[in-house]
């Protein structure tokens, strides 16, 4: 078939659809949206579940459910939409599988569009299922085939782990012929997915025991190299996925000197690593991420006086994404930064688009706590959180998401007044429910902004669960209904909305502030379309 280019969140989706997958669950998140968004527009994945799911942990599950009819599936998130979904995750590692079950996070080292720096291949270790790291746009489609033939294999699910350069970078890839999905077909085992005590020690057992097939597997797995042939025995060198690139980019195509062991399928291949570690001076570990495979190494299995070199001992940086040139320090080469960026070329820091609906409420919200001072808005994540930026400096938290109710909550218990909560909507539909339970329960003196902008902004303008019911979903759950209060924040609307926000702030107990005015970005799209 012909090669495609693609970047490797949509090769990965692509190889889904060609490995016979039926559903795909997700929730938006840098730098994995386009696997969801890939499968969204292509024509052949019509007939295909493929909407947004309301938040990670749902998608985990919806994908649990769809495995055990039978069907292969896959879940997808950012890393930290991993914690999120953490629960079902870890479970399914004791339920396992029926249909093809893979869990995809898409990691975001140097936090170009996340809170934290968060390496899940430590939650596969955890979880003691197979991962799977790419190195190129060609694995990530091919592993797709493999991953869901591994899970069936083993009738357990499998992690793929993305970075953020891997997802969002092109390549060309080669497709296979696509393969029918799955027949419907309930386990075998009709308690295979019930987890009472009993049943469930017996399915750790179980997991345990897989292990040794788990490493036998990786270590005749068509994605790992061991390389261990060298003419220079003075250092080895482990590299994990992206990491593997970096390292033939440090020798510009010339063969590298050194012995190698990539990974790219986890558990560790021990056998041939600890043949590397037997041949050398030296390890030198190059991954992308936190230091798990340097971890492991240093470990008990690996004692001995040779060193090895990685992100502890400082010789990669222990913060931030890999790149060639740190490869290249690392490995005693010339500094291949480049040149300095001219100084006529200066940072743009982001800011909150031209004609965006929330700089208007963020305005009046401003004037109306004015009074009290700073310090009495905690905010979430989304496009509002640049809300914190001048020349607004409006907001004073940003945690995670959901976590501005309930850290109004918590301020408000304490006596802090006013407390006020900034959430977007897709955001409250995703983690905001049960904090506002909270507040209805405890009867929290807290007013509580859901901007809605019709969409999930922040990643690009998806679809989101709650859409068009926020009112009602509100009153649903306990919100007095005269204390829903919406406006159009538009600069003439400005005496009316600090009014409003005035209001709220006086009375007692919960409100709610509903600022509703469509995103300009989705609103030109539509324009666009239109035209």
């Amino acid at each position: 078939m012909d090669a495609l280019m693609l970047l490797g969140d949509e090769a990965l989706a692509q190889g889904a659809l060609d490995a016979g997958i039926s559903g795909f669950y997700a929730y938006p998140g840098t730098p994995s949206t386009e696997i969801m968004e890939y499968a969204q527009r292509v024509k052949q994945a019509e007939g295909i579940h493929r909407t947004w799911s309301s938040n990670e942990k749902t998608a985990v599950e919806s994908a649990i459910g769809m495995s055990y009819a039978g069907k292969r599936t896959m879940a997808m998130m950012k890393h930290v939409g991993l914690n999120v979904a953490a629960d079902p995750f870890m479970k399914s590692a004791f339920t396992g599988a029926n249909g093809g079950l893979i869990i995809t996070v898409a990691d975001d080292p140097s936090m170009h569009s996340s809170q934290n720096e968060q390496d899940s291949r430590f939650y596969g270790k955890f979880a003691m299922i197979p991962v799977l790291e790419p190195s190129n746009q060609q694995e990530c489609y091919d592993m797709a085939f493999y991953g869901f033939e591994l899970s069936e294999k083993y009738h357990v699910p499998v992690m793929i782990r993305l970075t953020t350069r891997l997802s969002h970078s092109r390549a060309g890839v080669v497709r296979r012929s696509p393969l029918p999905q799955n027949t419907l077909k309930k386990p075998d085992d009709l308690f295979q997915f019930m987890l009472l005590p009993a049943i469930a020690r017996k399915k750790y057992q179980h997991l345990i025991e897989l292990q040794d097939n788990f490493v036998e597997e990786a270590a005749k797995s068509p994605f790992n190299l061991f390389a261990l042939k060298a003419r220079d025995l003075s250092k080895g060198i482990i590299c994990t996925g992206l990491a593997y690139n970096y390292l033939r980019e440090a020798f510009q195509g010339d063969q590298i000197p050194y012995p190698v062991v990539k990974i790219s399928q986890y558990p560790l291949p021990e056998k041939q690593i600890h043949a590397l570690y037997d041949s050398c001076d030296s390890l030198l570990i190059l991954e992308e991420g936190m230091p798990l495979v340097e971890e492991q190494l240093k470990g008990l299995a690996f004692k001995g006086s040779k060193p090895i070199h990685g992100r502890l001992d400082g010789t990669i940086p222990r913060a931030g994404e890999l790149n060639p040139n740190k490869v290249a320090i690392a490995l005693g080469l010339p500094d291949t930064f480049g040149q300095a960026v001219p100084e006529i070329v200066t940072g743009r820091p982001p800011a909150l688009c031209v004609g965006c609906p929330h700089a208007d409420s963020y305005l009046a919200l401003n004037e109306a706590v004015k009074e009290y001072g700073r310090g009495h808005v905690f905010s979430d994540i989304g496009c509002y959180t640049l809300g914190f930026m001048p020349p607004y400096n409006a907001i004073n938290s940003c945690v995670d998401m959901g976590a501005s109710i309930t850290m109004a909550k918590g301020a408000a218990d304490s006596g802090l007044f006013p407390a006020v909560a900034v959430i977007g909507d897709s955001t409250f539909a995703h983690s905001g429910l049960t904090g506002l339970l909270d507040c209805i329960f405890d009867k929290s003196n807290v007013v509580i902004v859901i901007l809605d902008n019709s969409t999930t902004g922040m990643t690009g303008g998806q679809d989101y669960t709650a859409a068009g019911k926020l009112e009602q979903i509100c009153e649903g759950l306990g919100v007095e209904k005269e204390h829903i209060r919406t406006f159009v924040p538009f600069k003439k609307n400005f005496d009316e909305m600090v009014q409003i926000y005035k209001e709220e702030i006086a009375y007692n107990g919960v409100s709610v502030v509903i600022p509703r005015r469509e995103c300009v970005q989705t609103l030109k799209r539509k324009h666009k379309m239109e035209a």
